[in-house]
């Protein structure tokens, strides 16, 4: 009988933790291609002063493939981190079967919740889209944008706008007021008091046109205040043309992506750090671009050698990649992780008591 009450008080303890470890509120940062050696490099430049990674509560890693291919694209990879089951490259929001599964922002949703993306490519790229479409295409953009304006979003804002004008044609505005959504055109025309939401930002006809490397931190601020509420929100973010710049084996570009994305790291986590029902997490979907930093010398008496950094690939890479966390429930996600699990574990968090 000892024994028994001492497991059921065990049990009942676990699962008073539990709740109380479980955030209200899930910032979900992705750096599209982000890879360690990305960070790595961001942490060199920096001459190894702090950086917003140095200041993670605690790092995992995850395996990045999808369920046809060892090397993943941003569309399986993405449903995965969107909705914790593995699928095949170019699927979105579906399994290999071609059937439906559900996203983080839908479970978000329908606990009452606020669910929001940012983007700084366009809405119906391959990781955004994860988070609310289903569809056995990434390429299929006119399909997608038919489920953005379809979607239960509360907040959309990235570009995009040239597929919605495709398929709506002259009427594009009158259509997405129809689908019941306020639209903006520029980030300073979205009053973050008077805003009614939904709301959709296209910013751009493809990738946004930022005027400086702040505009995920701000397109973050006005996000979070938009969705800032009693039952709390989910917010996904992407530093989508990380992986756009190590395709093309720029480390200057990608060096400037990392800095806005780790701006918008930035300020998720000052949010946190003043709302302790927040987690805040940060990964990539893939690495891109095989990375790596090597000594511009062999002679290591030297005081600096230089470093250079080198690629081995224009396409993408199988290492694994990494997870920062911060804020509440942070401890709850450890060791080498599938990417699903990571999607799954989300989904659980935020799962009704």
């Amino acid at each position: 009988m000892y024994k028994y009450i001492v497991s059921c008080v065990a049990t009942l303890l676990a699962a008073a933790t539990l709740t109380a470890q479980q955030p209200k509120n899930i910032i979900y940062l992705i750096g599209d291609g982000m890879s360690l050696a990305a960070v790595s490099m961001m942490q060199l430049e920096n001459y190894y002063k702090t950086t917003i990674f140095d200041r993670a509560e605690n790092v995992a890693l995850q395996k990045s493939y999808s369920a046809d291919n060892r090397i993943t694209d941003s569309a399986a990879s993405g449903t995965a981190l969107a909705t914790g089951y593995k699928t095949n490259n170019t699927y979105l929001g579906v399994l290999p079967d071609g059937s439906r599964v559900e996203s983080l922002m839908d479970a978000a949703k329908s606990m009452g919740k606020r669910t929001g993306i940012i983007a700084t490519t366009y809405l119906q790229h391959a990781t955004p889209a994860a988070f609310y479409a289903h569809i056995d295409s990434r390429h299929d953009y006119l399909a997608i944008t038919s489920q953005l304006l379809a979607s239960s979003l509360d907040v959309a804002i990235g570009g995009g706008c040239a597929f919605v004008k495709e398929l709506y044609g002259q009427e594009y505005e009158s259509v997405i007021a129809e689908q019941g959504f306020t639209l903006a055109t520029r980030l300073e025309d979205i009053d973050t008091k008077h805003s009614t939401l939904p709301l959709l930002a296209l910013l751009g006809d493809k990738e946004v046109e930022a005027t400086s490397e702040s505009y995920l931190a701000e397109a973050t601020h006005k996000a979070i205040e938009l969705l800032d509420g009693d039952e709390g929100f989910v917010l996904m973010i992407e530093g989508s043309l990380i992986d756009g710049m190590a395709h093309g084996n720029n480390a200057e570009a990608m060096q400037r992506e990392m800095r806005g994305f780790m701006q918008a790291i930035e300020c998720a986590v000052e949010y946190a750090s003043r709302h302790d029902d927040t987690l805040v997490v940060v990964t990539a979907d893939h690495e891109t671009g095989g990375l790596s930093l090597v000594s511009s010398n062999a002679d290591f008496n030297l005081s600096e050698q230089g470093v250079e950094y080198r690629w081995t690939t224009s396409g993408h890479g199988g290492a694994m990649v990494p997870i920062y966390l911060y804020g509440q429930g942070a401890e709850l996600i450890n060791g080498v992780i599938e990417n699903a699990e990571l999607g799954a574990k989300l989904k659980s968090l935020i799962a009704k008591e």
